[in-house]
């Protein structure tokens, strides 16, 4: 595995003095992901888990349906890791790289579309599970503490400040798995990729939490995994809102301190009764208007933002 973290010197200006030392800054190089030993995709990722990555890319994309398909996934040692190669079962179509263009960023895991036909096509893939007959519900309070939980989980944030991560967490709230990235996609496929490999998906009655917003093509790749709660602790775009309403998932966000946001799938969300001792809180969730800003650098007390 390649370095997580690597080191490069910085001027610390600090109530006017300055000074120069070195900073810890959180590793992206490219990823190729080549199947069948042709290129399909290069994605700017964080080494580790290259091969969870890359089964959790070819499963969003509809290209394999289980672990099954697979047949080796492993580096090009000559390639000084950089290069990976899945190696598919006889008859598992490989798409045609001339109708699609696979090139994407540490941003965005649809960004490789070349057409908004194509990324419906997609979006339809994503009803592959029945989200919206998933009958889990979901206690605030036990929603409230997974930024904290995965927040602890960080290791590599904790270090840098500038990493995000996805947490995938069980009906019972087992935590089942944390994967930190440089993009928020390559998160959540590592951790699918994970799931896959044990034969765990499709993630009926799970919640995965992930650190950033929440765009499209994050909704899209829980979908695939059958997840049916997504929550974050920052906010949703309207595609990302949508989609989720039109699957059935419930999608949470602001998720921080005892508020939150519910867009789609409240009835998945448990009420239990009120105390008589005490009056109702009237405390709400941030409003759209009123959200915090999340063009500000995180702190390293606070979750990436971007």
């Amino acid at each position: 595995m390649g370095r997580v973290t690597d080191r490069r010197r910085v001027q610390r200006i600090h109530e006017g003095e300055r000074s120069f030392r070195p900073d810890t800054l959180i590793v992206e190089e490219p990823l190729e992901i080549q199947v069948n030993g042709e290129p399909l995709s290069v994605t700017m990722r964080t080494p580790g888990d290259d091969v969870d990555l890359a089964l959790g890319w070819l499963y969003a994309e509809g290209i394999i349906t289980s672990y099954e398909d697979v047949v080796t996934a492993k580096h090009c040692m000559d390639s000084d890791l950089n290069v990976l190669d899945v190696t598919l079962r006889a008859g598992v179509a490989v798409p045609d790289r001339a109708g699609r263009g696979f090139t994407v960023s540490g941003a965005c895991g649809t960004c490789g579309t070349s057409s908004l036909e194509a990324l419906r096509e997609v979006t339809a893939k994503a009803v592959r599970w029945p989200i919206r007959e998933d009958a889990s519900t979901l206690d605030p309070a036990e929603l409230s503490a997974l930024p904290g939980r995965l927040r602890a989980a960080q290791k590599a944030f904790a270090r840098t400040g500038g990493v995000h991560a996805a947490g995938l967490f069980g009906p019972g709230g087992e935590q089942l798995a944390v994967r930190e990235d440089v993009g928020r996609h390559n998160a959540v496929d590592k951790v699918v990729g994970d799931r896959l490999r044990l034969g765990a998906v499709p993630l009926t009655g799970h919640v995965l939490m992930v650190s950033g917003r929440v765009g499209y093509e994050i909704v899209q790749k829980a979908a695939m995994a059958g997840i049916p709660v997504l929550a974050a602790v920052s906010a949703p775009s309207t595609l990302a809102v949508d989609l989720a309403a039109e699957l059935g998932m419930t999608l949470v966000g602001f998720v921080r301190g005892d508020s939150m946001n519910v867009y789609t799938g409240t009835s998945r969300t448990s009420s239990p009764a009120p105390s008589t001792d005490t009056a109702p809180s009237t405390d709400t969730a941030p409003s759209a208007d009123t959200a915090p800003s999340t063009d500000t650098a995180p702190s390293a007390g606070t979750f990436p933002s971007a």
